[in-house]
């Protein structure tokens, strides 16, 4: 981290995270990676041509099964709004939800109303909640800010291994950069050696109820299998006030009064865990995202990040550490331990660095996502 505080002169990043740098004028990183993939993913008239593209792709290779792709689904503003496209685009989705436990009244409400009012059938795999708490203990207990990767990566998971089952090509993530914006690696890092030597060093339980994919397992899905990943919401014209009305005229969709807290743990996780442990506001990430496409003006999302700290609930802290198991003493004991990071334990990462090259080439190719170059690799 810098030894004095600094904000990037295009965003609202600032150094509260690890990596950052900043070039002669004064803008970090991810707003280069943010104006290399609005070339990648232009809009307009350019944008529905390449979508369509693809759509006629997914058509065609799912041939007649009864479904041509994936869209993995939250209950949330993107996914939710991802397989509202997907069906507007005359594709047959099959959408997939992990249900880790912590789905809101909410979140559920909105899977069921927007499955039933397009005519989606719903596969879900239901973790065993004993084995699901034991790994997010674990992360808690490795004292990392990727608190919740655990599910991240049990969802990259599941629609990988729906898809090899019921030979489906595509999967379709429900993300917009424009929106989203990258998540720092220091802040937000995943892959499968990850999750399963944390685990190993702090959990108790087996895992039988979910998967969590190997490197191996990736390369077969991807390499072998040909299954790839289509971000279709990088195509369209995706302004959150806007699709918000549309969810909710078309669909009947509520939203829940925060960035992704459709979860009740990620409610718990980002609005006191990181927060109060890491000193990290995941709102900078959203916010940069919107001011870098035009959606928020940057002194206002500035105002709003000083003005206050992220809200939280009592309410919800109690609820998300009474479900977990964890006594007061537990909780304080994992608040108090020192702050690590993935570089403290078992990765792919080193790998991923030394493979930079034939990745880049494999992303370029379309084989590989090219947000595994951008974020993992470069």
């Amino acid at each position: 981290m810098a030894s004095s505080y600094r904000v990037c002169s295009r965003c609202v990043l600032d150094t509260t995270v690890p990596e950052i740098v900043f070039d002669e004028n004064g803008a970090c990183q991810y707003c280069k990676i943010h104006d290399s993939m609005e070339k990648k993913y232009p809009q307009g008239r350019e944008g529905k041509d390449l979508l369509d593209r693809i759509v006629r792709k997914i058509k065609s290779a799912g041939g007649r099964h009864e479904y041509d792709c994936i869209v993995g689904v939250s209950g949330g503003r993107d996914s939710t709004y991802t397989l509202y496209v997907a069906n507007q685009l005359g594709l047959r989705p099959l959408a997939v939800h992990f249900d880790n436990g912590w789905n809101s009244e909410v979140a559920v409400n909105n899977i069921k109303k927007a499955t039933s009012k397009l005519g989606v059938d719903l596969h879900t795999v239901v973790a065993d909640w004993e084995e699901f708490k034991d790994l997010q203990i674990a992360f808690l207990k490795a004292s990392v800010p990727d608190a919740e990767i655990p599910t991240d990566w049990a969802i990259y998971s599941v629609l990988y291994e729906t898809a090899a089952k019921e030979n489906i090509k595509y999967v379709l993530q429900g993300h917009s950069f424009r929106t989203e914006g990258t998540s720092p690696i220091g802040w937000t890092y995943m892959d499968g050696r990850y999750v399963k030597a944390v685990h190993r060093m702090f959990g108790k339980k087996g895992i039988t109820s979910f998967p969590i994919i190997t490197a191996k397992e990736l390369v077969d899905y991807l390499i072998i299998k040909r299954i790839k990943e289509v971000r279709p919401l990088e195509y369209v014209r995706y302004v959150q006030t806007e699709v918000d009305e549309t969810l909710k005229r078309e669909l009947g969709w509520e939203y829940y009064g925060g960035h992704h807290h459709e979860s009740t743990y990620t409610k718990f996780i980002q609005s006191y865990y990181l927060p109060k442990k890491f000193n990290i506001d995941k709102r900078k990430t959203e916010y940069s995202a919107l001011v870098r496409s035009g959606q928020m003006e940057r002194e206002k999302a500035l105002k709003e990040i000083s003005r206050e700290t992220y809200r939280f609930e009592e309410k919800n802290i109690e609820y998300a550490t009474s479900k977990l198991g964890l006594t007061k003493e537990e909780f304080k004991a994992i608040m108090s331990a020192k702050p690590k990071t993935f570089g403290d334990y078992p990765t792919y990462r080193p790998l991923i660095k030394a493979m930079k090259f034939p990745i880049l080439l494999a992303c370029r190719m379309h084989i590989l996502p090219d947000i595994l170059y951008l974020k993992y690799a470069n």
